[in-house]
């Protein structure tokens, strides 16, 4: 069973950091492309960031861009998204997620909240 699950969230003032770490299981990591999405309250999920199976290729959506940075480690089987100079606009719940034979997999996530 492939089991995801993102920690690391938290409450933090506008232009703090957060760094958010996904642990996968059951699945052989290093084989799969990850991504991250989030969902602010009233509102659909959005897309955040995406790394490939290597990652050496990161892709940004431009609301994030030049904040986040997101990487893995295939050894540990943990990928991350560290977030600079978080806004109000990053408030949300975050995921991690991943497609499986062609099924779309993701866990539960952390909160983030920016609030001064």
């Amino acid at each position: 069973e492939v089991q995801l699950v993102a920690s690391g969230g938290g409450l933090v003032q506008p232009g703090g950091s957060l760094r958010l770490s996904c642990v996968a299981s059951g699945v052989t990591f290093g084989n799969y492309d990850m991504t991250w999405v989030r969902q602010a309250p009233g509102k659909g999920a959005e897309w955040v960031s995406a790394i490939d199976a290597s990652g050496r290729n990161t892709f940004y959506a431009d609301s994030v861009k030049g904040r986040f940075t997101i990487s893995r480690d295939n050894a540990k089987n943990t990928m991350y998204l560290q977030m600079n100079s978080l806004t109000f606009e990053d408030t949300a719940i975050y995921h991690c997620g991943t497609t499986v034979d062609g099924a779309t997999l993701t866990g539960p996530g952390p909160q983030v909240s920016v609030s001064s």
